[in-house]
């Protein structure tokens, strides 16, 4: 029989090793102005950690079992390109590594007006259940923008999951916009960032 889900000893390890990955290459401080157009003052570039040859499998195992822990059913994962590419692909390859068929997807912010004219690519969403994926949310409007996209692909949106949470508002504004669950690994205190 295969393993659904990844022991609990192994997620805590995988979850601490992240979190110190996170600290030591993903936390920048110093004025920003981030995507949303406000300003911070430290930066969390998690593309850092989501294209690191460790870090990386290491955020599919994380990401996979809190949604797991959850309850969610997922299907496919995925979200807006390009903070959100590969935090789907680590999930899908560590959903593979357990046995398991999860697909990654990528939405673009405006449907394409050429070719097939898709806003979602990769296997279809269609009636299946999915996961919203982003590495981390301060207003919540990447995540916003690919919920949408994936709705009007037809996917079942049953989660909206995430990283890193700057607790900035984005959680409670994604779950009243939505009515899915919002889910983070990391909250901005984890980082010491408060």
């Amino acid at each position: 029989m295969t393993s659904t889900s990844t022991p609990a000893a192994d997620t805590a390890t995988a979850r601490a090793r992240l979190l110190e990955l996170i600290k030591e290459l993903a936390v920048v401080r110093g004025k920003v102005i981030l995507s949303s157009g406000k300003e911070a003052d430290y930066y969390i570039d998690l593309r850092r950690i989501t294209l690191h040859h460790e870090a990386s499998k290491l955020v599919g195992q994380v990401m996979l079992a809190m949604i797991d822990d959850a309850g969610i059913p997922v299907e496919c994962a995925g979200g807006l390109t390009m903070g959100a590419d590969p935090v789907g692909t680590a999930v899908m390859h560590a959903a593979a590594d357990a046995g398991r068929a999860v697909d990654a997807f990528v939405v673009r912010k405006a449907q394409k007006s050429y070719g097939m004219g898709r806003q979602v690519e990769g296997p279809s969403v269609e009636g299946r259940n999915v996961v919203v994926l982003e590495d981390t949310s301060t207003t919540g409007g990447s995540a916003l923008t690919a919920v949408e996209g994936v709705r009007k692909a037809g996917g079942n949106v049953v989660a909206v999951a995430v990283i890193v949470d700057r607790d900035t508002g984005a959680k409670e504004k994604i779950e009243a916009e939505t009515g899915v669950p919002y889910l983070f690994a990391f909250g901005k205190d984890e980082l010491g960032l408060n």
